[in-house]
């Protein structure tokens, strides 16, 4: 049975933990740009979901859906896809084509059909797969995240309680590097459970590590509460990265409130003044157009933003309502005239980056 992955250039780290995955059981995933015989899987989240609907659909092979999107929606894409992975993949898929190799039917727990759906009766064990293999991908350091923000669609996926890959596994795939990168909710909590850190870990897993590394920044991030002097030092000890990369989300409180960041803006201020403090550019993300932003949140938030981009660069994009998280369904609001052109004339100023006006459009730095 031919096992084909359609390339999709936003799930390129999924493809590689999957391609690892699967080939421990037996299975190569080879790369597709349109549907190819027998079997034809897709990583889909819900930004391009729409572009491969009828795609799917159409195919004239066995198609399996799985994603971000997937986990949100599976009713729905269910009518599109003959098989839709809901949540992690890693055990799900392998069994499942071992399934249709077999001649079954394909309907086991994790899986969704149109007429059938059971939930995964556990989740993934990080050390039980590898983090990518012949695929090289981003070594992924943590899953899951005990807070529980209105727009963020991980903990629906990943769950409530952090899981960790092993100081030694870690460290162990990102030696086969020159630069040591890693994905991660929050690089900060790695060890803990997410609330309260855990710096003798990072500094065991940081000390093995023989390549050049690169630690809460892209295509990881931080907390702003989780910014304090122990984290900086490390990061200043062992890590090639000048930039740490943290959420704001909002410069109102009472945004910040609603939303259940679990930090406020002080929390933000501070993270960007111990940043400048250590020599570390803070890059710091903002989201604007929240369904229930008032005019004068969206002046404190612009404020913030004006704010940190005199010490370091921002990321802002317009509010999303992803599926399966607590603000699905809403609305963007309007932007202020003032916000637009604050984020206009920071952009080319070189300080700014993001996709403030297009909610299609993801922010790319």
């Amino acid at each position: 049975m031919q096992v084909n992955w359609r390339l999709i250039a936003a799930a390129r780290n999924s493809y590689a933990t999957l391609y690892a995955a699967c080939g421990q059981a037996g299975y190569i995933l080879n790369t597709a740009e349109e549907p190819a015989r027998d079997v034809t899987c897709y990583s889909l989240n819900s930004l391009n979901a729409r572009q491969y609907l009828d795609e799917i659909a159409r195919a004239d092979c066995i198609t399996i859906a799985g994603g971000p999107h997937a986990t949100a929606c599976h009713e729905d894409l269910a009518r599109y896809a003959d098989y839709v992975i809901v949540g992690e993949g890693e055990h799900t898929l392998p069994r499942l084509l071992d399934e249709l190799a077999g001649g079954r039917s394909g309907r086991i727990p994790g899986v969704a059909t149109g007429d059938y759906y059971e939930p995964a009766h556990s989740c993934v064990r990080l050390d039980a797969y590898p983090a990518f293999s012949e695929i090289k991908g981003y070594v992924e350091l943590s899953r899951g995240c005990p807070f529980s923000c209105g727009y963020c669609q991980t903990p629906q996926i990943f769950g409530h309680c952090m899981r960790h890959r092993s100081i030694d596994e870690a460290a162990r795939y990102a030696n086969r590097y020159g630069q040591a990168r890693f994905v991660s909710p929050n690089a900060f909590a790695y060890g803990s459970d997410g609330i309260h850190p855990r710096w003798e870990k990072i500094e065991r897993l940081l000390s093995k590590i023989k390549s050049e590394i690169y630690f809460g920044t892209f295509p990881c991030e931080v907390r702003p509460e989780f910014v304090c002097k122990e984290g900086l030092d490390l990061v200043n000890r062992y890590c090639s990265n000048t930039k740490l990369h943290f959420g704001a989300q909002s410069g109102s409180d009472a945004v910040l409130g609603r939303l259940n960041r679990g930090h406020t803006t002080s929390d933000v201020i501070h993270a960007t003044e111990l940043c400048r403090e250590y020599g570390v550019t803070p890059i710091v993300d903002f989201i604007v157009g929240f369904p229930f932003e008032t005019d004068e949140d969206q002046e404190q938030t612009a404020e913030l933003i004006r704010w940190v981009a005199r010490s370091g660069k921002v990321h802002v994009h317009r509010f999303i309502p992803l599926p399966g998280t607590p603000l699905a369904g809403g609305t963007a609001r309007p932007l202020l005239k003032e916000t637009e052109n604050l984020c206009g004339t920071l952009a080319l100023a070189g300080k700014l980056t993001g996709s403030w006006t297009d909610p299609e459009k993801r922010f790319q730095w």
